[in-house]
């Protein structure tokens, strides 16, 4: 049997959204695909953990959402969207909080009426909110006696400083005082028309789509808050003792730039080849040459703000050491050789290959959107993305890490036992 030619496309199909801006200013981007008799609403609004004036008041905002209406308690609510197979999800990160609701095309009204009550009318019950910090307390404390979490926690505090929007860590007792009036203040702040939009994606007909304007269309106006960022305040190195610890979380990058900077995608190609695949350069290094680990990562993220590079990995306490040497080798020795033409044309297929599979089905062309819109770009950006990747040249990542990863730039972050590493 002979294998067929592997064919990677030069350009994808992907649908453009449809964009409505409704009477109170909320802008509502429609997908529509009769592919599925499903359908998905997502609603995004600028209102992270940045945004927050009182520690926890976020997610707790998002978390609560659905935990009691004007009209609904929680255990209703859960049981009507079972009832009628819907699915509800809320998302919190450092920039936005994303509300999401999937349903059968066949249960839309029922579905968009729950919506309607969880989006609209929420009222944070005093009760709920006891139970939701409590649980997420104890959640957090344990999280924090993991290396990884230090790790993590203490690479934001070293990147951006530790009292930067993106940078800070609340210590947990905060929870204890959180209250319902924070909640409510938090809501009718960043749940607004202005400082959110939606997208929808599935089978979309005339009436589904005047049942979601109506929707969206009741949330209030105004002018979007005004969020002020500090400059970073960044440090090279950072050691979290954690006594008695067998392994050692790592951390290595530096502050770069949002998705918005033309070199960002570059960037990519860049943190893909050191550590973004299985066969990538820490890969082969730190597990299968040395086993010192048995995954390593390398990504580039994206904040509204700015974003970072980053790798990322837990190796034994006794090789810390070696095994640090080794990523600044990988890292190091990116800037000083150019790839072989058929590495980079394996990252490259690999790139593609990952965005085609994102893209595969209405969910995740949604999920894109939503990426693109926070981005100020249209769906087109994608065919351009994958027309870049084509053509960058083993002299362009050479480039590019010499500019952007010079030794003395990177921040090196180590949480695990002083003593027993090496």
């Amino acid at each position: 049997m002979t294998q067929p030619p592997l064919t990677i496309p030069d350009k994808i199909a992907i649908q453009q959204a449809q964009r409505t801006t409704l009477a109170n200013g909320m802008e509502l981007y429609t997908l529509p695909s009769d592919d599925f008799e499903v359908l998905r609403l997502s609603f995004v609004f600028r209102a992270g953990s940045s945004r927050q004036q009182v520690p926890f008041s976020a997610s707790a905002t998002a978390g609560l959402l659905s935990e009691g209406t004007r009209s609904l308690t929680a255990q209703q609510i859960a049981e009507q969207l079972d009832y009628y197979g819907s699915w509800f999800d809320v998302n919190v990160d450092r920039d936005c909080a994303y509300i999401s609701f999937a349903m059968l095309s066949k249960f839309v009204p029922q579905t968009l009426a729950v919506a309607e009550e969880v989006l609209l009318h929420p009222t944070f019950p005093e009760e709920e909110l006891r139970t939701y910090c409590s649980k997420r307390k104890q959640r957090l404390a344990i999280e924090r006696t993991k290396v990884d979490v230090q790790a993590r926690e203490a690479f934001a505090a070293a990147l951006f400083g530790p009292d930067h929007p993106y940078g800070l860590s609340t210590d947990e007792k905060a929870y204890d005082t959180l209250a319902r009036a924070d909640l409510e203040t938090f809501y009718r702040r960043f749940y607004t028309a202005s400082n959110g939009f939606v997208v929808c994606s599935g089978r979309i007909g005339e009436a589904e789509r005047q049942a979601i304007e109506a929707l969206a269309g009741q949330f209030p106006g105004g002018m979007p808050p005004e969020t002020v960022f500090p400059e970073p305040c960044t440090q090279h190195r950072s050691q979290v003792d954690h006594p008695g610890a067998v392994q050692s979380s790592i951390r290595i990058g530096r502050l770069l730039f949002g998705r918005q900077h033309p070199d960002f995608l570059g960037m990519q190609v860049v943190a893909t080849a050191l550590g973004g695949y299985f066969g990538s350069r820490l890969m082969q290094n730190l597990r299968e040459t040395h086993g010192y680990t048995y995954g390593v990562v390398a990504a580039m993220v994206n904040f509204e703000k700015t974003g970072y590079l980053a790798v990322a990995t837990q190796v034994g306490s006794e090789v810390t050491a070696n095994a640090l040497a080794q990523i600044y080798a990988e890292i190091e020795r990116l800037r000083r050789e150019p790839m072989r033409d058929e590495e980079l044309s394996l990252v490259r297929n690999i790139m593609v290959g990952e965005m085609m599979r994102i893209l595969d089905g209405p969910f995740g062309i949604a999920d894109v959107t939503i990426e693109n819109i926070l981005c100020g770009r249209s769906n087109a950006v994608i065919d351009e993305n994958i027309d870049r990747i084509r053509r960058m040249t083993p002299a362009d990542v050479q480039r590019l890490a010499a500019r952007y990863l010079a030794p003395e730039e990177l921040v090196t972050v180590v949480a695990g036992d002083v003593k027993g590493e090496r």
